[in-house]
């Protein structure tokens, strides 16, 4: 495929200080290399004065602004968009920042000739750089944020928001499911695509704040547990609920010693504890192990996850009973019957949770 227009989508949140210098210096590269363009500024509704510096801007080049405002603020939703609404099936990604060279576009254009469905401007293949004023701190979350991708993808740089892709060659962009920053590794884990990566000169930037914070990084892990699921399937979400059963053992545990300290009953106070950690791996459920799945009636869904914990802790004490009582091997290694015991109550709550409590939307009555 040779590239000769391209849609630039650029996400906004609170940079009109930034974009007119970024606008200029693609106009120059666009016109150095003799293509057609276009400039889509997506902004999260910054409030800060954008439209009017698009509104200027559109004077003499092709730059044109969607104001998103639902369904939340976030940049790769505000990229999805912008692809949504491009005219051209070439797109380049980049931030209003300042840290992406515009003139590295058509070095990225030139390897998405060769067929590649996605190019990535990298900032750690031999020959990239960082500026200097990137402080080691950054560079140490970098790296640290890159390690956890490996089972996921094979790129130098799947952080990067930097990159050129051919929309006939990406995912369907309606069943995208990003939240945060990394639109990019969304791309390539869902559409589980062969990318090449170029080196570029990564610049921070001088106008402005920086957006990363802790609330980015928390949907950072969020984003990543997704992917997590969608490419481990059935074994991965396995994993993320005996996890949440973990945790959840803790809470029972912490919660249980905290009434006993207060000086409540130990049976009341293992009542208690068990509805607080029962509705806690429920939420923790709901919200990551199946978190693509329904969400309606979340009173009701409650009271099935609880039932159904109720379903497991039976298979769990039963088979305890019933290994130690039928078994010398387990009556005299009762530890050994306890283990037994909490991996059948684990499978019987797994099973209840994915097929009654979390179906999927195709499973589940109309009125339940």
């Amino acid at each position: 495929m040779s590239a000769t227009a391209l849609s630039i989508v650029v996400p906004t949140f609170r940079e009109a200080g930034n974009l007119e210098a970024l606008a200029r210096r693609i106009e120059r590269t666009m016109r150095a290399a003799g293509l057609e363009w276009e400039l889509i500024v997506v902004d999260d509704d910054s409030r800060d004065g954008i439209e009017q510096v698009v509104a200027e801007l559109s004077d003499d080049m092709p730059v044109r602004l969607e104001v998103r405002i639902a369904p939340r603020r976030d940049l790769s939703l505000s990229v999805v968009r912008g692809m949504e609404l491009a005219h051209h099936d070439v797109v380049v990604v980049m931030d209003a920042d300042l840290s992406h060279p515009p003139e590295a576009i058509p070095e990225l254009l030139a390897s998405l000739s060769e067929g590649k469905p996605m190019v990535v401007g990298s900032r750690y293949l031999p020959g990239s750089s960082l500026d200097e004023e990137w402080g080691a701190d950054r560079l140490l979350q970098s790296r640290l944020a890159t390690i956890l991708t490996k089972p996921l993808v094979s790129c130098a740089d799947p952080m990067s928001g930097f990159f050129a892709a051919d929309l006939r060659q990406l995912p369907v962009l309606s069943e995208l499911r990003p939240i945060g920053f990394k639109i990019g590794l969304e791309l390539m884990v869902r559409g589980e695509l062969d990318v090449v990566e170029v080196p570029i000169f990564f610049k921070d930037r001088s106008v402005g704040q920086s957006k990363m914070n802790a609330r980015q990084q928390i949907n950072y892990l969020r984003h990543l547990w997704r992917l997590y699921l969608f490419r481990f399937g059935r074994p991965g979400r396995m994993v993320s609920f005996v996890m949440v059963g973990s945790s959840g053992l803790l809470v029972d545990i912490a919660v249980f010693w905290g009434i006993r300290w207060a000086g409540v009953d130990h049976r009341v106070a293992r009542l208690i504890s068990f509805w607080i950690a029962a509705s806690w791996n429920w939420w923790l459920n709901r919200n990551l192990t199946f978190e693509e799945r329904p969400k309606r009636r979340p009173g009701w869904q409650w009271v099935k996850f609880v039932g159904g914990s109720l379903v497991g802790f039976g298979a769990n004490f039963g088979s305890y009973l019933a290994l130690t009582g039928m078994l010398d091997l387990f009556q005299r290694n009762q530890t050994f019957a306890l283990i037994c015991g909490v991996a059948l109550g684990t499978a019987a709550n797994y099973a209840m949770a994915t097929l009654f409590v979390f179906p999927r939307a195709g499973r589940r009555r109309k009125n339940p």
